[in-house]
């Protein structure tokens, strides 16, 4: 069971002491963030400032880079849907939180105003930023997303319950709406794969198959409960995994990848009553070719969405697993940077070398 000492908490900073952050900005796709100071706005209606403490990295803000869905019509913008920290002042109407409070930051809407979204500025520049960004010391984001939560929950595994977790787990409870003994693969083993493999765990599936190119995220995804491993590269990978479920297919598949061949593969290693599940982000360009034959008869294709979280319910539920010692969070956590080494943390992750990295503030 997890050791979870609260830090010291520091008395908030009043907005007239913060007046600028240091931030992450994506200033061009398929290059290197750069780390400046921004210039924060006051708050508007329905909007928060809060203190990150830690964010962690999510594939989204790769595909942002990289520009996966296409060309990017914000840039220069800031970055980051995955944080905790500590809320220092609220804007007019806000009733959620109030200065002190310790949060979760997702990109997930939950209760609460829909704020506009803040623009900050950078050497006289307009620089946007969506409803939520994380990859600064100081952010400002709308009162609906953020969830508050108790004081002793480090920063660090609080963070990866604004996206990997409740995403991954939301797809297990939501949209696989998987039971007991009903089979599932998950096709890409990262943050939100390896928690769709912990939450097939928690409610006892069989068999739960884990695809990845990496043996390191196969390794860690067995140590999350997958029953079975299999390298993606493997010529053979489509038959063994048929062959796993009697020739049948899975109750439940689950891709979070977004290549076009492996969304292809999950839906066709599919049963005929089961659910194709899309997690993963395709490219804008890039469409498949599937047969619609088997939906008539019972098979289901999902697109996810966050897998459907309520964060306010999800999250202090989630919270109490992790406190019970049955949600493994810390473990994700493999590698920590400092915000200056944001793009070697990106490289890290490219590489497929880290698990969840942590950007730790100043």
């Amino acid at each position: 069971m997890p050791t979870a000492i609260a830090p010291k908490i520091p008395s908030p900073v009043t907005p007239e002491k913060v007046s600028r952050t240091r931030a992450a900005i994506l200033t061009a796709q398929r290059a290197p963030l750069t780390v400046a100071e921004v210039e924060l706005p006051a708050l508007a209606v329905g909007q928060v400032l809060v203190q990150v403490k830690a964010s962690t990295i999510c594939g989204k803000q790769l595909d942002e880079i990289s520009g996966r869905r296409g060309p990017d019509a914000f840039i220069p913008h800031l970055l980051g849907h995955e944080g905790a920290g500590i809320v220092a002042d609220v804007g007019p109407g806000v009733r959620k939180v109030k200065p002190g409070d310790r949060v979760v930051l997702h990109w997930i809407k939950g209760p609460g105003i829909d704020a506009a979204p803040p623009r900050f500025s950078w050497n006289g520049q307009a620089v946007s930023a969506g409803w939520v960004t994380t990859f600064s010391d100081y952010t400002i984001a709308s009162e609906n997303r953020v969830t508050p939560i108790p004081g002793d929950v480090p920063f660090e595994a609080a963070a990866l319950l604004g996206c990997a977790v409740t995403t991954g787990l939301g797809i297990v409870f939501n949209n696989a709406q998987l039971r007991p003994g009903q089979s599932i693969v998950v096709f890409g083993a990262g943050g939100v794969g390896l928690n769709v493999v912990q939450g097939a765990a928690l409610v006892s599936a069989h068999p739960i198959a884990a695809v990845d190119l990496h043996d390191r995220k196969l390794d860690q995804a067995k140590a999350f409960g997958a029953t079975h491993a299999f390298s993606a590269s493997s010529a053979s990978l489509e038959a063994d995994l048929m062959a796993l479920t009697g020739g049948k297919g899975f109750d439940a598949a689950v891709d979070n990848t977004g290549h076009r061949a492996v969304r292809e593969l999950c839906y066709r290693v599919t049963s005929n009553t089961g659910r194709a599940i899309f997690g993963g982000v395709p490219p804008h360009d890039e469409t498949i070719s599937i047969d619609s034959f088997p939906i008539h008869f019972g098979r289901t294709l999902v697109g996810v969405h966050g897998g459907d979280t309520k964060p306010d319910v999800d999250i202090p539920r989630y919270l109490q697993l992790y406190r019970l010692g049955k949600l493994k969070l810390d473990e994700q956590i493999t590698h920590r940077f400092p915000l200056e080494q944001i793009n070697e943390a990106f490289e890290r992750v490219v590489r497929g070398e880290a698990g969840r990295c942590a950007l730790t503030m100043s």
